[in-house]
């Protein structure tokens, strides 16, 4: 079907079912109805119709609580089908009633494949009972539908999924509800789509029979459907089966007996529906895309929110590890003991040789040393790393809770994003163990391929590492006042005891090389704590593609729609496919109101009377 309308119309019906719009964005319920209800509608009526356009017409009667729909239905067939509901509200199968020749067009899921076909009496609201009935003409078939404002929730869905299914709406309602709100939002939506509509106005007084209908007429005008047939059916009593009298409901019958003999109308009614179907799948499919989009658009938003709390953890981390502000504390202070403070500083006015001379002899033989020296950049580090971690998830959450979205995700993740994950001192902790040993591999590496291996050997690899670990944290030169008398003149031993064993050039990038790796295993860290937020963005599976799926298969059935359907028929059929043959004159066709189109509704009425 590649290239054809049903293989359009396929991909769209494939792009709308996976949408979901998981986020509490304002009109995402609505845009949520409209995308399930569309691709139901696929499923339920345009691609089994396309694929079978001489099926049996389906008059789908419809309407409000008490409109009289299953009095109506069983009145047209001559017995009861359908039972009517005595208590309110009542939750029972469909009933859809067809001529016995038909039955091979609904006993199978061609349309309503959601619904489970039976023929018992009894049955759940989830199936469809089929009624074979002989005095039904060939070619029509009728189904009663739940109320349209059932205070069942299921009811009134499915109620809805019926009428989509349906090539002709049989539009129940009465003279004391004609104009209630209900009725009239699936009416706009009929004549907004487009649909084959006829209106049966029943329990109407005698009294009431001139004025009513006129306008009932008028409002239909109004409202997009003047082209529909409007049938006022009296006040009057029934039998004992529940049944109208014959004369009232007559009109109505030959009305579509005659719809259902002529293959011409009946075509006709087929092709307005389904185009009408047609043109508002491609009319509304967009703004769900947009929906999608937008949904896109807030999870990004939120995305970039907590990547940027997190990420300016890395960037003051990588900072503050290397403008000297390590140089202090536990840290100062072991480095201290391990050199020799005072020793270093006398001589830090003489020669550089007598210097490296003196550094090489504090270091040799002071493994012990180095490891507090180690021990002390460890704390520091991990200090710094929790508080800004600590500060990274406040800023993230803090976003989070400014956004109406980002507090319902909050509320639904059910994790403490407000702190770091309980595993974050443990991965900060091993994540400075392991630049620590980044280090010390990095001047193994060096210190064994030079020619002053035996220097190197003196001062040992823990001893060469934290000098190389002091001159990192000191390589932006931010230290001011004593400290730089201090912290400065210490980060500058280490330089010099690095130089003794690498030389100027090793030291610029065996200090790079640390610094980077040290800005590395940070970034893992942060990320760690980043992806708890990842996470819970990742659960509300907003998939962008989809937004893209949905337009491109709009402009897919854009490209089909018109050449297929001036070629199968399918061109927009005139409403006067559905206009009633002139009734007689008679007084029993004046009290049985014979149907007019609705825009003639008041001329006639007082014509007659």
């Amino acid at each position: 079907m590649t290239g054809t309308l049903p293989a359009a119309l396929v991909q769209l019906r494939d792009a709308l079912a996976p949408v979901r719009l998981p986020l509490p964005l304002p009109g995402a319920e609505g845009h949520r109805r409209t995308a399930r209800e569309l691709a139901t509608q696929l499923d339920d009526y345009v691609l089994p119709r396309l694929a079978a356009l001489d099926a049996p017409l389906l008059a789908v009667v419809g309407g409000s609580t008490g409109a009289g729909k299953s009095t109506l239905v069983n009145s047209l067939v001559g017995r009861v089908v359908s039972a009517p509901g005595v208590i309110r509200p009542t939750t029972r199968a469909p009933v859809l009633v067809h001529h016995p020749e038909d039955a091979g067009w609904f006993t199978s899921d061609r349309i309503l494949p959601g619904l489970a076909r039976t023929t018992g009496t009894s049955s759940g609201p989830s199936s469809l009972r089929l009624v074979a009935e002989p005095s039904l003409p060939r070619g029509l078939a009728l189904l009663d539908a739940p109320d349209i404002d059932s205070v069942v929730e299921a009811n009134r869905l499915l109620a809805a999924q019926l009428l989509a299914a349906a090539d002709l709406w049989l539009f129940a309602t009465s003279a004391a509800r004609y104009a209630d709100a209900v009725p009239w939002d699936f009416l706009h939506s009929a004549a907004r789509r487009g649909a084959a509509v006829a209106v049966v106005l029943g329990r109407v007084p005698p009294a009431a029979m001139r004025h009513v209908p006129a306008h009932l007429g008028q409002l239909m005008s109004q409202r997009g459907l003047g082209g529909s047939p409007l049938f006022a059916v009296p006040e009057t009593t029934t039998d004992a089966d529940g049944l109208l009298p014959d004369s009232a409901v007559s009109p109505v019958r030959r009305w579509l007996a005659e719809l259902a003999a002529d293959g011409q109308r009946r075509a006709a009614v087929v092709r307005q529906t389904l185009a009408g179907a047609i043109g508002e799948l491609v009319a509304s499919a967009p703004a769900v895309a947009g929906a999608v989009e937008e949904q896109v658009d807030t999870v990004l938003q939120l995305r970039a929110e907590a990547d940027h709390a997190w990420s300016e953890a890395v960037r003051s981390v990588s900072v503050q590890s290397a403008d000297g502000t390590l140089l202090r504390g536990e840290v100062l202070a072991r480095w201290q003991d391990f050199v020799g403070t005072g020793e270093f500083f006398r001589a830090m006015d003489r020669r550089i040789g007598w210097l490296r001379d003196k550094v090489t002899a504090a270091l040799t033989g002071r493994p012990q040393a180095a490891d507090t020296v180690k021990v002390a950049v460890e704390s520091g580090l991990e200090a710094l790393l929790r508080e800004e971690g600590e500060a990274a998830a406040e800023r993230a959450e803090a976003s989070w809770r400014a956004h109406s979205v980002g507090r319902v995700l909050l509320e639904r993740s059910g994790a403490d994003l407000r702190h770091p994950s309980p595993d974050f001192p443990a991965a900060v902790a091993r994540a400075i163990r392991d630049w620590q040993g980044d280090v010390l591999e990095l001047v193994a590496d060096e210190g064994m391929h030079k020619r002053s291996r035996a220097r190197f050997l003196a001062f040992g690899v823990n001893g060469v590492g934290v000098a190389l670990m002091i001159v990192v944290f000191s390589q932006t030169g931010g230290l001011v006042g004593a400290e730089l008398g201090v912290a400065g003149g210490t980060a500058l031993l280490a330089q010099r005891v690095l130089e003794g064993v690498f030389g100027d050039d090793a030291i610029r990038r065996l200090s790079r090389q640390a610094k980077t790796l040290l800005d590395d295993r940070v970034e893992v860290v942060m990320s760690a704590e980043l992806s708890r937020y990842h996470r819970v963005l990742a659960e509300q599976q907003v998939e962008p593609e989809q937004a893209q799926r949905i337009r491109a298969a709009v402009e897919a059935v854009h490209a089909q729609a018109p050449d297929v359907l001036e070629r199968r028929g399918l061109e927009s059929a005139p409403r006067s496919a559905l206009v009633v043959p002139p009734a007689p004159r008679d007084r029993e066709a004046l009290e049985a109101a014979p149907a007019q189109p609705a825009g003639e509704a008041g001329e006639a009425a007082e014509g007659r009377s």
